[in-house]
């Protein structure tokens, strides 16, 4: 069995909120390791020297050991509980591993060949990943650190679907194994948005036409000669003179 990372770890007697409240403010992680076919026992590990592990993506796949003491137990990650808002790790999982008894894990997947595929490069298309890891199950000597994606020979509108992958021997998928099968990756064309044209005011472009007379209500334009708007006036005035004449016929 390959042992890929080593973490330290003390036994805890000590346990509930308090008492994981106290360890974390010591710089330790309270932690759990079952599984094997043996009681579960609590252990503590320390916080910075598992962070700078988890910062490797390999840890989340492979075979750990914890060592306690002169002891130790090939184990693999399980379950992480990291704390809301802050850069904190809050508790940890470990399962024990059985080199006689099979495993499932969640394993990352890894894409090539997507820039020189035909339906990127020739046909203008985008890739996309519809998942990034598969849950596999298998004997721990037969665990791989990622499941190898290779899109170079996908075209335009085909999809990589999980069945489609090849798997180490002696691995399965576990999705597969339900009968459920799905897609992992595909090329299609690129979305474009269609630009929304603004609405024409019809009464604005027929004011802004030359020697159109401006809309009721609006202010004439400067410099422009004042419209039909005199034409009342002038009648009125004409009316005025028109009665006063008949008032002097009447006199004489």
């Amino acid at each position: 069995m390959k042992i890929s990372f080593e973490l330290d770890a003390e036994f805890r007697e000590d346990q509930g909120k308090g008492a994981s409240r106290r360890l974390r403010h010591l710089g330790k992680v309270p932690a759990i390791l079952y599984g094997g076919k043996r009681d579960a026992r609590a252990l503590l590990v320390d916080h910075t020297k598992l962070a700078q592990l988890m910062d490797n993506e390999r840890f989340y796949s492979t075979i750990l050991a914890l060592k306690v003491g002169s002891q130790q137990q090939a184990a693999v990650l399980k379950d992480v509980q990291r704390h809301p808002f802050k850069n904190r790790i809050m508790h940890i999982d470990f399962q024990r591993v059985l080199e006689d008894e099979k495993i499932r894990m969640q394993v990352p997947l890894h894409f090539k060949g997507g820039a020189e595929s035909k339906g990127v490069k020739d046909q203008g298309g985008v890739l996309s990943h519809v998942r990034n890891d598969v849950e596999v199950v298998c004997l721990p000597k037969d665990l791989p650190e990622f499941v190898e994606v290779d899109v170079s020979g996908l075209e335009i509108n085909q999809v990589v679907r999980l069945s489609d992958l090849k798997l180490p021997a002696g691995v399965g998928l576990v999705d597969l194994l339900a009968k459920r099968d799905g897609p992992v990756a595909s090329i299609h064309m690129p979305r474009v948005e269609e630009e929304e044209t603004p609405a024409v005011d019809e009464a604005a472009a027929a004011a802004a036409a030359p020697g159109a007379p401006p809309a009721a209500g609006a202010p004439a334009a400067p410099g422009a000669a004042p419209a039909a708007a005199a034409a009342p006036a002038a009648d009125a005035k004409g009316g005025k003179d028109a009665k006063d004449a008949k008032k002097g016929d009447a006199k004489k």
